[in-house]
């Protein structure tokens, strides 16, 4: 029987090791299933999943030139349905879920609520706020300016 890459295979596991399993294949052949091709979720232990003398279903990955076969039980499962990450449109990606197409404009921040503070106590909250604000635009103009550090001489 020749073996082709994509081929879908029953095999007889015939030993397992830490790194993978050797699956026995019709022909005389022997395949080699990587851990990481055992399962869709983490396998710590080849052992807990994988016995020698189980039958399994393989897919032919690769063949090298050297003869070495490259299977894959996890490839011929049926795919596991992904999780709802909520959020209108929970399959986007980069967080854009729920975002209209609309323009977004500057909103200042609510003012904290003011309670009883005296007049020192406000400014001083003014002053730390001003602080920071100057230090944000601080770095953000170095940035574009490459970061206030000149080659010339």
């Amino acid at each position: 029987m020749q073996l082709e890459v994509g081929a879908i295979l029953e095999g007889k596991i015939t030993g397992v090791k830490k790194f993978g399993a050797f699956v026995a294949l019709p022909g005389g052949k022997t395949g080699m299933v990587h851990i990481s091709e055992v399962s869709n979720s983490f396998i710590e232990d080849l052992s807990t999943v994988l016995s020698e003398g189980q039958e399994v279903k393989v897919k032919v990955l690769s063949i090298a030139e050297d003869g070495k076969i490259a299977l894959s039980i996890k490839r011929t499962l049926p795919p596991e349905p992904r999780p709802n990450r909520g959020g209108a449109h929970g399959g986007q990606r980069g967080g854009q879920r729920g975002r209209s197409d609309a323009p977004r404009v500057w909103q200042p921040k609510a003012a904290a609520p003011q309670g009883e503070m005296s007049f020192e106590d406000m400014m001083a909250r003014f002053k730390s706020q001003s602080e920071e604000k100057i230090s944000d635009l601080k770095r953000v103009t170095e940035n574009r300016r490459g970061g206030g550090y000149s080659r010339r001489r």
